[in-house]
């Protein structure tokens, strides 16, 4: 048996770690692998080369892709689909394991449809909104970088006794504001998940500054359906007087090493969508829950996307003090 394996969407820290496992999983099973250069457009255009134990040797605490990423528009049409299908084929290749967020599945379930080569995913994405794991790739290392980035904002905002937005990435999901949030101690976090009351935004800022606090951090998604930090930021602070500043970290969020969690959880599932494979799995992805490694219809985890828990948004209101 050959397959195939590939990095799409998004770079997430843990992606590397996750192609290592699942390529020393395969050399360990007799399993010949190859590498796809930049996801489903180096799928269209054959560039395929082999990889094995060594090859993959050095990865594990790297972030981003070595493989690299990229967007297709091709791939979403059925003609761009038949050309990858073709190279497969024309490789031998009768699995692929594809590392990335929802575009990926969709694009290999529908990839698997439409031809025999059968697919597995691999959770990699910094916005944890899949369904079939507690916590996806990326998504723990782009938390912490957030928070290390908030702890510093924080003092300089106490310093001045200023009041501090910070945007974080999540287009359609409050993730990775929340956690940054309940870990970083924000006054406030606004996430796509519940529309933005920008009355009760200010009041929750001038009654932090009234209860004596030096400093006051509002995270918000970028996501917001408010508009995000900057044009939040002006409207809660109108007619307000109150002194502040705006911070979006953007893509810092998304790069560095992979942090424990990320590599471990990269291991066990890279390990797994081999070994998913080889048992004759299609079309799943492979996800941990409470611990335990779980198979989902790749259908089931973007039609059924998991959502910032509202009792985590409670808990951030209550300890918000």
């Amino acid at each position: 048996m050959r397959i195939a394996v590939l990095t799409s969407g998004g770079d997430a820290p843990g992606m590397n770690a996750a192609v290592r496992a699942g390529v020393r999983a395969a050399d360990a099973a007799g399993v010949q692998t190859y590498g796809v250069r930049d996801g489903f457009a180096g799928l269209i255009e054959g560039r395929l080369e082999p990889l094995d134990s060594r090859s993959v040797s050095g990865l594990l605490h790297l972030g981003g892709t070595f493989l690299g990423t990229a967007r297709s528009s091709r791939f979403r049409t059925s003609e761009g689909r038949r050309e990858a299908l073709t190279h497969l084929d024309l490789a031998e290749i009768e699995g692929l394991v594809a590392i990335g967020g929802d575009g990926t599945f969709r694009g290999i379930d529908a990839l698997s449809r439409e031809g025999h080569v059968r697919v597995v995913g691999v959770p990699g994405t910094i916005d944890n909104d899949l369904s079939g794991t507690d916590f996806t790739l990326g998504f723990d290392t782009a938390v912490n970088t957030a928070l290390e980035s908030i702890d510093r904002i924080r003092d300089t905002a106490t310093s001045h006794g200023r009041l501090f937005f910070v945007e974080v990435m999540g287009r359609a999901s409050g993730w990775l504001a929340l956690y940054a949030g309940l870990a970083g101690g924000a006054s406030e976090v606004l996430v796509p998940e519940q529309p933005t009351d920008v009355e009760r935004v200010r009041a929750r800022v001038q009654q932090t500054f009234a209860a004596g606090k030096r400093f006051c951090l509002v995270i918000v998604a970028e996501g917001d359906d408010a508009g995000g930090a900057y044009a939040v930021a002006e409207r809660v602070a109108e007619g307000t007087g109150i002194d502040y500043r705006v911070t979006a970290l953007g893509h810092v969020q998304r790069g560095g090493p992979p942090t424990m969690r990320d590599r471990v959880v990269a291991s066990v599932l890279g390990d797994a969508a081999v070994a998913a494979l080889l048992e004759g799995a299609d079309r799943v992805m492979l996800g941990q829950r409470r611990g335990e490694i779980v198979r989902t219809p790749l259908e089931t985890t973007w039609s059924r996307p998991d959502r910032a828990p509202h009792e985590l948004l409670a808990l951030m209101a209550r300890l918000a003090r």
